[in-house]
């Protein structure tokens, strides 16, 4: 299992530095998802927009799990869910793993 995520994920990762010329890490990768979930062209963020755009992606990626529920969109076009359930105690490797995960499956499903 856990090779399985690791090859998963690395190539994932691979892809996705490749299409951005970067190494990204998992911020960046969350944040990219923030982007592609708010689904407008955005030319200016201010940090708390930026700080918003991770709480979509987190949002977005957690929800297949059931942890937060779509709600839709504000009168400025950002999505917005609920939580639903309370993410269980984790440790920093846990939570990592739940996070790494969650994207695999959102570029799955994606």
């Amino acid at each position: 299992m856990e090779i399985e995520f690791q090859k998963k994920w690395d190539a994932l990762l691979s892809k996705l530095n490749d299409r951005f010329e970067d190494e990204l890490d998992v911020q960046a990768i969350l944040f990219l998802i923030g982007l592609q979930e708010l689904g407008k062209k955005v030319e200016k963020l201010t940090k708390d927009q930026k700080v918003d755009v991770m709480h979509v992606a987190v949002c977005s990626i957690l929800e297949p799990y059931g942890y937060y529920e779509y709600q839709g969109r504000d009168q400025d076009d950002w999505p917005h869910w609920n939580a639903t359930k309370k993410l269980p105690k984790l440790n920093v490797k846990e939570q990592e793993y739940l996070i790494k995960s969650s994207i695999v499956d959102y570029f799955e499903l994606n």
